[in-house]
C-alpha cells in the first residue's frame, strides 16, 4: 500500500530552544504510524534568534524536513503559507497544525490519525473534553484567558458540541484546507484557528476531538497578545456566527410583532392574544426570509420554488409552537398574574408587554433556534 502525506505545519518565531528536539521527536512518532509518511514544514518568520539556520542544519540529517521563510507576518499568515506549501509542493493528504513549543506533545499524533482513519475530516486536541487539560501552574489570569475566551466562542456561535474552538493542535484532510484556504486571506494571528474551525463546521464536515494535555512552554516567550485576542474573536463571533445574526432577526421579528400586536390592541381595539398571535404570524414570515438569506446562507433553501414553500410550511409549522407557547403562556400570565399596568416612576408599562418579552427571550428563542438548525437548515 503506497504510504499516505501527513505534512506537520510548526510556525516559529524564536525557537531556537525548542526546534531541534521537536523535530527529532516529530520523527521518531512518524516511525510508528502505519501506512503513513510524516513530513515536517518549518514554516519561520526569519527569527532573529537564528531558528531558521538550526532548522537548515536538521535538514541535512532528515530527508523528510523542509523549511520556507517569510516576513513576519503573525500565525494566520504563517499557516496559510505552510498549508499551500504542504498542499501544492509536498502533496499532503493530511495537514497538522501544531505549536513550535512543546505546547503539543507529539506522542499525542497517533490519536489524531487515528480518528482520521475512522472518517474525521478535522480532528482537534481538546484541553476541555475528559480526559484534556490545561497545566496546573498557569495563574489565574492565563486560565481565565483560554478557558473565558474558549467559552465566548461556544456560547457566540450557540455551538456547545464544539468543546475546543481555541487549541492549536489539529489534524485536517486536504480537501477541508483547499475548501477553506481562499477565504482565509484576511484572518491574522491566533483568529485564523477559529475562523478555520467556523468555515470547517459550515461545510458540514466531520469534526472529532481527543483529549490532550496542553503543556506549558519551557523556553521562550508566549507571543499571544491578550486584548487583542479577546477583540479579534469578539469582532468575529459578532460579524459571522449565525447564532447572532438569528438573534438580529429575532429582533427585528420583536420589533415587527411588538409593532402590529400595539397597533391592533391599543389603535384597533383588538382582544389582546388573538392581535398577539396574528403579529407573531407576520413576524414569523419576516425571520423566515431573513434567516434563509442571511443567518443561515450557508445552508440557504435550494431546490427550486416547491422546495422553499416546503420548508416554509415546516417552518411555520415549527413556529406554530411559538405561537401555541406564547398565547399560552400570555394567557395563563393575563388570568393568573393579572392584566394591569406597571408603574416604573418614568414611565408606565402594560403588563402583557413584560410578559410577552420574558416568553420570547426565555422560551422561544432557544426552542426555535434548536428545530430551525435540526430541521429547516440542517447540516447537507
Amino acid at each position: 500500500m503506497r504510504e499516505k502525506n501527513i505534512v506537520v505545519v510548526l510556525p516559529t518565531y524564536n525557537e531556537k530552544g525548542n526546534i531541534s528536539s521537536l523535530i527529532k521527536a516529530l520523527f521518531d512518532v512518524g516511525k510508528t504510524i502505519k501506512n503513513w509518511k510524516l513530513l515536517v514544514l518549518v514554516v519561520d518568520d526569519k527569527s532573529p534568534d537564528g531558528t531558521g539556520k538550526v532548522v537548515k542544519q536538521l535538514q541535512k540529517k532528515y530527508r523528510d524536513l523542509y523549511l520556507i521563510e517569510g516576513n513576519k507576518e503573525g500565525l494566520g499568515k504563517a499557516y496559510q503559507r505552510g498549508f499551500r506549501y504542504g498542499l501544492d509542493t509536498l502533496h499532503a493528504q493530511v495537514l497538522v497544525e501544531m505549536d513550535a513549543d512543546w505546547s503539543h506533545n507529539p506522542n499525542d499524533l497517533p490519536k489524531l490519525v487515528q480518528q482520521i482513519e475512522q472518517g474525521a475530516d478535522m480532528v482537534i486536541g481538546s484541553r476541555y473534553m475528559p480526559g484534556g487539560s490545561i497545566p496546573d501552574n498557569w495563574g489565574w489570569y492565563r486560565k481565565m484567558l483560554s478557558v473565558g475566551a474558549n467559552l465566548i466562542v461556544r456560547l457566540g456561535f450557540m455551538s456547545l458540541k464544539q468543546r475546543e474552538w481555541t487549541n492549536g493542535y489539529r489534524m485536517i484532510k486536504a480537501w477541508v484546507a483547499q475548501k477553506n484556504l481562499p477565504e482565509m486571506g484576511k484572518y491574522h494571528g491566533y483568529l485564523f484557528q477559529i475562523a478555520f474551525l467556523d468555515k470547517t463546521l459550515k461545510l458540514g464536515a466531520r469534526i472529532d476531538e481527543v483529549p490532550i494535555h496542553f503543556i506549558d512552554r519551557t523556553y521562550g516567550q508566549s507571543k499571544i497578545n491578550a486584548k487583542e485576542y479577546i477583540m479579534g474573536i469578539v469582532s468575529y463571533i459578532l460579524f459571522n456566527s449565525s447564532f447572532i445574526k438569528y438573534i438580529v432577526v429575532g429582533s427585528t421579528g420583536f420589533i415587527l410583532d411588538f409593532g402590529i400586536a400595539y397597533l391592533l390592541i391599543h389603535v384597533l381595539n383588538w382582544p389582546k392574544v388573538m392581535s398577539n398571535v396574528l403579529s407573531a404570524e407576520v413576524a414569523i414570515i419576516s425571520n423566515f426570509l431573513l434567516n434563509n438569506f442571511w443567518s443561515f446562507k450557508h445552508h440557504r433553501i435550494t431546490g427550486g420554488p416547491l422546495v422553499f414553500m416546503g420548508k416554509l410550511f415546516i417552518f411555520n409549522f415549527i413556529s406554530s409552537g411559538s405561537l401555541l407557547i406564547q398565547g399560552f403562556g400570555l394567557g395563563l400570565a393575563l388570568k393568573y398574574i393579572g392584566d394591569t399596568i406597571f408603574n416604573l416612576g418614568f414611565m408606565e408599562i402594560h403588563s402583557w408587554i413584560v410578559y410577552k418579552a420574558t416568553i420570547i427571550i426565555f422560551v422561544i428563542i432557544p426552542y426555535s433556534y434548536i428545530l430551525y438548525t435540526k430541521v429547516v437548515w440542517k447540516k447537507k
